[in-house]
């Protein structure tokens, strides 16, 4: 009869971990994220998006609860409508142009999978949520931040 023995062994070094990739860490946290108010004029969100050099973002209620997205698109369908119909500069408020049918992402989300997501569906943010509250954005460029920080021995998938 023959016996095995296998001594203990040692845990990995954790230099040689698998690093992080999940959105939670590579995403923009809500502190840092410009957001918007369903009854803010379109006006003031063209304004803002223009100062802080964004493209969009989430439109939140009172209790930080994600309500649509508002973006450069958006805005510049207005633009549009408002020469072709010849009417005033004011351009009603964000509840009237803002995405409502919003794909969130889960802050476990493998970052791969987003990116594959950005790609398919073509947008260029997805708010993350966590137990119904919005907690951070991920764009395509937090992605490739990500990416770049990720050493090419631990890319698995």
């Amino acid at each position: 009869m023959v016996m095995s023995y296998r001594g203990a062994r040692a845990e990995a070094d954790p230099k040689e971990r698998l690093q992080n990739i999940q959105i939670r860490e590579h995403m923009t946290p809500l502190s840092k994220l410009i957001t918007f108010k369903a009854d803010q004029k379109v006006q003031d969100v063209m304004s803002t998006l223009i100062n802080k050099k964004i493209s969009g973002g989430p439109v939140v209620d009172e209790d930080g609860k994600l309500v649509g997205l508002i973006s450069e698109g958006d805005c510049l369908k207005e633009v549009v409508r408002g020469k072709y119909y010849n009417t005033p500069k004011d351009s009603g408020s964000v509840a009237d142009h803002m995405a409502i049918n919003v794909i969130t992402i889960d802050p476990e989300k493998d970052i791969f999978e987003v990116a594959r997501m950005f790609l398919e569906l073509k947008f260029r943010r997805f708010p993350v949520i966590e137990n119904g509250k919005l907690i951070g954005q991920v764009s395509q460029s937090n992605i490739m931040q990500a990416v770049l920080g990720l050493k090419e021995e631990d890319w698995r998938r």
